[in-house]
Order: structure tokens, then C-alpha cells, then sequence
């Protein structure tokens, strides 16, 4: 009987990721992360593997996460970047870890309950596509996987949907099955993002002025990394709505403008990882998408280098904001992404 190594979180769809595992004839192996705070899942993890029947151990990640995962979303939000940790936590403590225990046991995979499909293609790579159900779909949290983590990788949630998934949670008798989906990161706990920089950051964000596109001087902010690009809320009265169009950190400064000033088509993206592990040698045409919830839109991609791509959007673009995600699409299968570093009013000739 083949092993695998399951990140178990105490919800309803890592439970479930166990069950199906098991009746596809996999040992399971549980394993849940102390990331944060206390240990307040222990007993309904325990509880889920002892109405599954297999093991489950519990491993304290608080320090790595702290260094890998948390003080660089501090760092990010300081610099006037708006960060997405969650992307960077699975590569580098979700699938560390599970890779690390599934060695330590002799198991050949490792699975999580992320609503994602795996394929092997005909060259024998490992793709990584939406999953079935769009609306729950979490590939773009994957885009910095590996070839060497996918090829043991199994996630066998990526052909339901989350009701179909709840309601083999009731046909088994798991408590879990009514769990509520958790809707924040899970270092913030509900807590307000600029609250929790408040509380942990060493030092505190600062004020700063507010100008508006033409230069005039509208007020003050109350810090940087309390706002992001698009943002309205906050902002100085005004006859018509004002959102945020940059972060200048430069001189400290927010810059604010109306819906007509906020966009562009053309930005660049780095620490770009290629799920092939190859980068493309000419320019070539995929969707983008620029946040989790965003909607993909077509673009050209132009490499800088294996780990820095031009994109150039087929339309404008309102919330291109520096330190997030932008994930490269071919219809529905997951090519690669990086971080957005530069809207298009930073680049250089050389680079355009």
C-alpha cells in the first residue's frame, strides 16, 4: 500500500482529502502545521484522524514561519508593497514540511486539500490546472511549486466542488462538515491587516502627504502600509471619488487621483517561477491574472531574463499593485508567475 503525507488543517476539506485518499487505496499519513499563535486545532485534528483511522502528527513551524512567511509580509506592507504571503507559505513551510516527513516515513506522496488539479503530460512534467469547481479554484496559491514537489504531489479535491465535498463530510458523520471556510490569513485571525501591523511591526508605519495626480496637496495619510492601489476608502473628501494610484515611498508620499488616472497595461514581473521549470525563449500570449479573485485577461509576455517577464495587458488594468501575485494562465492550466515590482510608469526604455 503506497504512503502519503496529508497537511491536515482541522477543516472540512483537508478531512476530506483523507477520506478520498484512503478509499483510492492511499496509507495517510496526517500532518498539522503550528504556524501561529496557540495551539488551538490539536483536538479536532486528532479527532478527524481518529474517525479516519490513520496517524496524525503535530509539528511546531511557528519560528519558520515567523522568519519566511510573516516578518516579510511586514517588511512587504513598510515598503509600500502589498504582499501575498499565502503563496509563499506553501512552497516554502506547507510543502517543506510534508515533503521532509514523507521522507523521514518512507512515503512516496504528499497531498494537501487545495482545490487544484495535477496532470502528468505526455513529456512526463507535472501540470498543475484549475480545478473543476472555478469558484473555489486555488491554483494561482501554487504558482511557486516546483517540478520536484509536484511529481509527489496528489491533490484529490480537484475534481468537486465544496458542496460536494461538505456533503460527503455529512455521509461519513464528520463534525467538520458545517466548518465555516476560513476567509483571512491565518496569522491575522480576523484581525484587521493594519491592526496586526500595528502590533508587530518594530517600527511603526508613518504619516506622511496625500497629493493628487496634478500635485496639489490634499492631506495627510496615515502611513503607507495602510493603503493599497485602488483603495477609496480613507482618502480626503472630494467632489469625485479619489483612489489611490501610487505608493510612493521615495518621499513618503501617497498619490491619489480619479477613476480615469488609476491603471495601465504594460508591468513587470519578477522571481517569476515556470511550473516546466523552463522559461520561455520568445514572447508569447497567456491570461494573467493579477490577484487571487481577479478575472484573467489576455496578455503578451515578454522575458527579461528566467525570472523577470514585460507583461503587456490587452486592456487597462485599475489595480496593478507591487508586491502581488500575477499568475500566467493557458486556458485553464496554471504556466507560472512572480511578483509584480513595477507599474508601468517605472520602466526603463531597455526594458520596454
Amino acid at each position: 500500500m503506497k504512503k502519503v503525507v496529508l497537511a491536515l488543517s482541522g477543516g472540512v476539506d483537508s478531512a476530506i482529502a483523507a477520506h478520498l485518499l484512503q478509499k483510492e487505496g492511499f496509507q495517510v499519513h496526517g500532518l498539522n502545521l503550528l504556524t501561529w499563535g496557540a495551539d488551538d486545532q490539536r483536538e479536532r485534528v486528532q479527532e478527524i484522524a481518529d474517525n479516519l483511522s490513520f496517524p496524525v502528527d503535530f509539528l511546531d513551524v511557528r519560528e519558520a514561519f515567523r522568519n519566511q512567511v510573516v516578518q516579510p509580509f511586514i517588511d512587504a506592507y513598510l515598503d509600500g508593497l502589498t504582499p501575498s504571503p499565502c503563496v509563499f507559505c506553501n512552497r516554502q513551510i506547507k510543502w517543506s514540511a510534508i515533503l521532509q516527513k514523507a521522507d523521514e516515513i518512507e512515503a512516496e506522496f504528499v497531498a494537501t486539500g487545495h482545490y487544484a488539479r495535477l496532470k502528468i503530460a505526455e513529456n512526463g512534467l507535472s501540470e498543475i490546472w484549475k480545478a473543476a469547481d472555478l469558484a473555489k479554484d486555488q491554483s494561482y496559491m501554487l504558482t511557486f511549486l516546483t517540478q520536484s514537489m509536484l511529481r509527489r504531489s496528489l491533490l484529490p479535491l480537484g475534481e468537486y466542488t465544496k458542496p460536494q465535498i461538505r456533503q460527503l463530510a455529512v455521509d461519513i458523520g464528520l463534525a467538520v462538515s458545517d466548518q465555516p471556510d476560513s476567509q483571512d490569513l491565518c496569522f491575522l485571525a480576523c484581525t484587521d491587516y493594519r491592526d496586526f501591523l500595528r502590533q508587530h511591526a518594530e517600527q511603526a508605519p508613518l504619516p506622511g502627504p496625500i497629493y493628487h495626480v496634478d500635485g496639489r496637496l490634499l492631506g495627510q495619510h496615515q502611513g503607507l502600509a495602510f493603503y493599497t492601489i485602488g483603495q477609496r476608502k480613507g482618502l480626503p473628501s472630494s467632489t469625485e471619488a479619489l483612489y489611490v494610484t501610487e505608493k510612493r515611498t521615495a518621499d513618503n508620499s501617497l498619490i491619489v487621483g480619479f477613476l480615469k488616472d488609476l491603471g495601465a497595461t504594460t508591468f513587470l514581473v519578477d522571481q517569476v517561477n515556470w511550473i516546466s521549470g523552463q522559461a520561455p525563449e520568445k514572447e508569447i500570449e497567456l491570461d494573467v491574472k493579477i490577484r487571487y479573485k481577479a478575472l484573467p485577461v489576455v496578455a503578451q509576455l515578454k522575458p527579461q531574463s528566467d525570472t523577470r517577464v514585460l507583461v503587456t495587458a490587452d486592456q487597462p488594468l485599475r489595480d496593478i499593485t507591487p508586491g502581488q501575485i500575477a499568475a500566467f494562465y493557458h486556458g485553464e492550466q496554471l504556466m507560472g508567475g512572480g511578483v509584480i515590482i513595477d507599474p508601468a510608469t517605472t520602466l526603463t526604455e531597455h526594458e520596454l
